[in-house]
């Protein structure tokens, strides 16, 4: 009988025994399973006010820009600038050898004096011969000749006037000055050389504040400016509450904002464009005459968009998809069409809804159908 009792408790303890085994295993594998499980970083699709926008290549162009000439002959004798400085109107900023032309100008005078004596002459001439006339002492011949000279006297003072300011003007060309403020470049001619109107230009001034930021918009472009800026028709409206914004070179954005101020009223035939000019403030000289830049017209009222990171999206043959998160925490592929880009955020017009979790990190590692461990990441963090 105690031999039965001892097997009896000897099997009830293997099957115990046995029993947490199994246990202990499934728990294992379960661990293992849920360790697992891939983990991705997620971000919630959100609503935001975003404005309307389209981009342009566009050129920088100085308000005012101008080439100083030399406008008579004659060898430079000063440069009174420093290459690159800023300049304002009336300075000086070449001077010209003043000798020659500072001669004409005094043998024009001495040739007037002589034409106005010369003219006082024929005045009492005049005189005389009328009072002779008037006593029949002297033919009328004598007065018609007398007022002959009188007139020829004239217009010889005339035309030796003109000489004069001609003279002056010659030698008030001598000096080169700033016709307007601005930043003057590189001299093209050293002090010594000779210029004159068949010279090349000697320097150029452009103004840097404001400045002009030039871009052209296609036929097809301003149509898409009528449908994203809102304008119900009037392409006039949408651009004065248009706002421009550039993007440098190195990709970052411009500070100050610009305002449209011309639209060309014709289309160039050949590119089949119209031209447009936005006003900016350029107070650092950030802006440069003839820069390349990019340009993000921003007009119409803000709209409320669904937008999800530009970093979650992603592209096959088949167009640009997202990957979400269900509830199930399975991952989807959502076919999307993509609106306007807005900072490092994208539009989503078709395709997410609002509270949808993109995946945004560990794309790569995850495949449709999976069960993943989403890690939610709040914007901006």
């Amino acid at each position: 009988m105690s031999g039965c009792v001892y097997r009896s408790r000897v099997t009830a303890a293997l099957l115990i025994s046995t029993i947490a085994m199994n246990h202990g295993a499934a728990a294992q594998e379960s661990g293992k399973s849920a360790a697992a499980l891939p983990s991705v970083s997620v971000t919630r699709a959100i609503e935001k006010d975003i404005r309307p926008s389209i981009s342009f290549t566009a050129r920088v162009d100085a308000t005012d820009k101008v080439e100083l000439r030399a406008r008579v002959d004659g060898f430079l004798e000063h440069r009174l600038f420093v290459e690159g400085q800023d300049v304002k109107a009336g300075d000086l900023l070449f001077a010209m050898e003043k000798g020659q032309y500072e001669a004409a100008v005094v043998q024009a005078q001495g040739a007037i004096q002589s034409a106005e004596a010369g003219l006082a002459l024929t005045n009492i001439e005049v005189e005389r011969q009328t009072t002779l006339v008037s006593k029949s002492a002297a033919p009328q011949s004598q007065l018609d000749l007398a007022n002959a000279k009188q007139q020829e006297a004239k217009g010889s003072l005339t035309q030796l006037q003109a000489a004069l300011d001609k003279a002056k003007l010659d030698l008030g060309y001598t000096d080169i000055r700033a016709p307007i403020a601005g930043r003057i470049g590189r001299s093209q001619y050293s002090v010594g050389n000779f210029v004159g109107p068949s010279s090349s230009v000697l320097a150029t001034i452009v103004s840097q504040d404001p400045i002009y930021v030039t871009f052209s918009v296609s036929q097809r472009e301003i149509l898409a400016v009528r449908e994203k800026l809102g304008s119900t028709g009037k392409l006039g409206d949408a651009v004065n509450t248009a706002v421009v914004l550039v993007q440098l070179a190195d990709g970052t954005l411009y500070p100050e904002s610009g305002k449209v101020n011309f639209v060309d009223v014709t289309v160039d035939q050949g590119t089949d464009t119209v031209p447009v000019r936005a006003t900016f403030p350029n107070p650092n000289r950030v802006l440069i005459d003839g820069q390349l830049v990019n340009v993000t017209v921003q007009g119409g009222t803000p709209e409320t968009s669904l937008v999800v990171p530009q970093a979650a999206i992603q592209i096959d043959q088949s167009g640009p998809f997202a990957l979400v998160v269900n509830k199930e925490n399975k991952i989807e592929v959502r076919r999307i069409e993509p609106g306007q880009v807005e900072g490092s955020d994208l539009s989503v017009t078709k395709g997410l809804a609002v509270g949808d979790m993109i995946v945004t990190e560990g794309i790569q590692k995850v495949r449709p159908g999976q069960v993943v461990e989403p890690v939610e990441v709040k914007p901006g963090s």
